[in-house]
């Protein structure tokens, strides 16, 4: 999904230019990816390619082009634009974008919000975008006073003069949009940050959750919209063959009945009638190839793809030769099929008429979104306006484009305005599964006991062979790797490999992608060389990491946080590079026997510059808690392609009693901004299983852990 085109994309070809609109100042910026006749037309550039709007009022605004899922993207990237306009931050605005190529994620190659890329991708841009307007603006000043520039000083929304003489920036928007942006801003150093990286900086969109005036994408409301609950065939998959919808009808509240390309709706006033509509229905369904698998047999079809070659990721020294002529110690995990589970179910609202098609909802993936809206409702993609609201979570379940092709089928069969909603129990059944994974893995310690050599191989789905089948070529999928192909550890022979088996299970990108999958192998494996080795867990790590000062520094500092001490049968370690963010982790268990909990975890991170403190905190506490909650207790399971789990009860969250304490520290660091959203989950499962190890000395090589 990454494109090599935009990586090295100058600060000129950031920033386009500056128009006015209405009587307002925009700077817009463009990303070399789909060419200049995809910019959109001349009268709606504010949307189409804009950053920045600033009116005559002074109201200055982020056209914000990433989605806001709990994850900070509505605070931290106004945060970045108010440090180089020297506002704070309470100045600023927010809007969501729409779709145009200017918003594309120059990591990801799409209009996307996934892999931890927000504050990453947006880091320089957003912030030469700031500089330049500040520029623009303040030499529009001294033009309009006939003085020099450097008399002049632009803060908390004006520009000022050493004769005390001042304007707005929303007085000299008009003005500066005349001039052309510098091509090189002078961007602040770190040392003078004045936003960035303050604890005291407070979230933009917390006033408007707390008063409930939020919109997610559960609480959209169209004129003369009616609510659609969705009968989907219980194989992922089937599709409806006849349907008798004769009782369905006679429930009050409801509307009418259509179907659509897979599955039946029915609308209604209210969910409630229209979810009753829908138990009403008689369908008859052909289920498809799906109705034959079984959770067993894709394991054994995984275990069984251990003995292909695959793909080569990563070679080293001479791993083949290494591990031939020394005592191999060898071991293999396995990790399940897992839901997302987010807090605010699947939904969307569409509205279908007079050849245009409107779409609000919780979205990750905005044009993605535009592309099937458009085929599912027969209008062009320029007919299609794409909405994004506050997302309940996403976890990359609200990168897929099912539910938003479905709502659009529904208005476009009905003829109206609907709101579709799904249950939980569509939800857990009916999701794109992370991928079951098995890995082997191979290695040899050198006669000191250091390691030596590591084979690493993973048999798995490929989400991206589903998704965006054209960047997987000879085998290799780039996601597949992460967390095997970044090792941290200085190995001397080293191999890694993967084999993609498709089963018939439609997965998705989960939160932390792979990393999770490899981070669980590699650092259990790591635990167990260090046992054969007869060494301290930590020991065994700081000497294969003596290359990676950062990593280093984060282990040294969560050993230090947690009170570990070498020989403890109540800790568990692990370490990793995770989105260009270096972490650590130890849990401690309250006790060292059988039936233990977690008594403590503690996380270190170093992610570059760090743009909001507290909200980096939050997320890693976030990801920590995800992830362990996976660890003990989540797993889909599959008989005859039905999934076996369905609601809370059989796919819980952490309850409050499960939850330990959690001490997040952050290492201060002026190295470019590293990701948070997903870097928590990765690597509390080895940590929480290496512990578990020292106190009992079994070792749980599968997840979840079972008592």
């Amino acid at each position: 999904m990454k494109n090599n085109s935009v990586k090295n994309i100058s600060r000129r070809q950031f920033i386009q230019k500056s128009s006015v609109v209405a009587g307002a100042f925009v700077v817009g910026m463009h990303l070399p990816v789909m060419g200049e006749a995809a910019v959109p037309a001349k009268g709606e550039p504010a949307l189409a390619n804009a950053w920045i709007r600033i009116t005559p009022d002074n109201q200055i605004t982020l056209i914000c082009a990433r989605s806001e899922m709990g994850q900070d993207t509505y605070t931290s990237m106004p945060a970045l634009l108010a440090e180089e306009l020297n506002l704070p931050l309470s100045m600023i605005k927010v809007e969501m974008a729409g779709v145009a190529p200017v918003y594309i994620n120059a990591l990801l190659g799409g209009q996307i919000t996934g892999g931890s890329t927000s504050v990453r991708e947006g880091f320089d841009k957003l912030r030469i975008a700031g500089a330049a307007t500040r520029a623009v603006l303040v030499q529009a000043a001294a033009n309009r006073w006939n003085v020099s520039v450097d008399q002049c000083v632009a803060m908390n929304g004006k520009v000022t003069h050493a004769s005390g003489k001042s304007a707005t920036y929303g007085e000299l928007a008009a003005d500066a949009a005349k001039l052309p942006l510098p091509e090189k801003p002078a961007l602040k150093s770190p040392a003078n940050f004045m936003v960035i990286g303050k604890e005291k900086m407070r979230r933009l969109d917390t006033p408007a959750k707390i008063a409930g005036k939020a919109v997610f994408g559960i609480d959209v409301k169209i004129p003369g919209m009616a609510i659609a609950s969705l009968a989907q065939c219980p194989v992922i998959g089937g599709v409806p063959t006849s349907v008798d919808d004769s009782a369905a009808l006679k429930v009050a509240g409801v509307i009418k009945v259509v179907q659509i390309s897979d599955g039946v709706a029915v609308l209604a006033k209210d969910f409630y009638a229209a979810r009753k509509g829908r138990d009403a229905l008689k369908i008859t369904w052909n289920e498809g190839p799906g109705a034959n698998i079984n959770n067993i047999e894709v394991r054994k079809q995984l275990e069984a793809g251990l003995s292909k070659k695959g793909a080569i990721i990563k070679t080293v020294g001479d791993p083949a030769g290494a591990i031939a002529g020394g005592k191999v110690i060898s071991a293999q995990y396995f990790l399940p099929y897992l839901a997302h589970s987010t807090m605010e179910p699947v939904n969307c609202s569409a509205d279908v008429s007079n050849g245009k098609c409107r779409i609000i909802g919780p979205i990750q993936f905005q044009q993605g979104a535009q592309a099937v809206s458009a085929a599912a409702a027969g209008v062009s993609p320029e007919n299609v306006t794409i909405e994004t609201t506050f997302l309940g979570g996403g976890f990359g379940r609200k990168l897929e484009l099912d539910f938003i092709r479905q709502a659009a089928e529904i208005s476009r069969a009905a003829g109206m305005p609907v709101k579709m909603l799904w249950t939980k129990e569509d939800d857990i059944t009916h999701d794109f599964y992370r991928p079951m994974s098995v890995h082997q893995m191979e290695a040899t310690l050198s006669g000191s006991g250091q390691l030596d050599a590591m084979k690493a191989k993973m048999v798995s789905q490929s989400v991206t062979a589903r998704a965006f089948p054209g960047f997987v070529k000879d085998g290799f999928d780039p996601f597949m790797t992460e967390g095997s192909n970044n090792l941290t550890y200085d190995i001397p022979n080293l191999e890694v490999a993967n084999v993609i088996e498709d089963v018939g299970i439609r997965v998705g990108y989960w939160r932390s992608v792979s990393n999770a999958l490899n981070a669980f192998a590699v650092e259990s494996f790591m635990d167990e060389l260090a046992k054969a080795a007869g060494k301290d867990p930590v020991a065994f790590r700081l000497a294969a990491l003596k290359k990676q000062p950062r990593a280093q520094a984060v282990l040294k500092l969560a050993v230090a946080k947690s009170g570990y001490q070498a020989g403890s049968k109540k800790f568990g370690v692990a370490q990793m590079e995770c989105y260009d963010t270096y972490s650590a982790c130890v849990v401690e268990l309250d006790g060292a026997s059988a039936g233990a909990k977690v008594k403590k975890i503690t996380f270190v991170s170093d992610c570059g510059i760090t743009v909001h403190p507290d909200q980096a905190r939050a997320q890693l506490t976030g990801g920590v808690l995800y992830g362990l909650g996976a660890a003990l207790s989540n797993e889909i399971t599959i008989q005859n392609g039905r999934v076996q789990q369905s609601n809370f009860n059989n796919y819980p969250s952490l309850r409050q009693n499960q939850v330990p304490i959690v001490d997040v520290h952050l290492v201060p660091s002026q190295e470019k901004p590293g990701g948070l959203g997903e870097v928590g989950v990765p690597l509390v499962a080895p940590a929480l299983v290496n512990a578990i190890a020292a106190a009992t000395g079994k070792r749980i090589r599968e997840l979840p852990i079972k008592a």
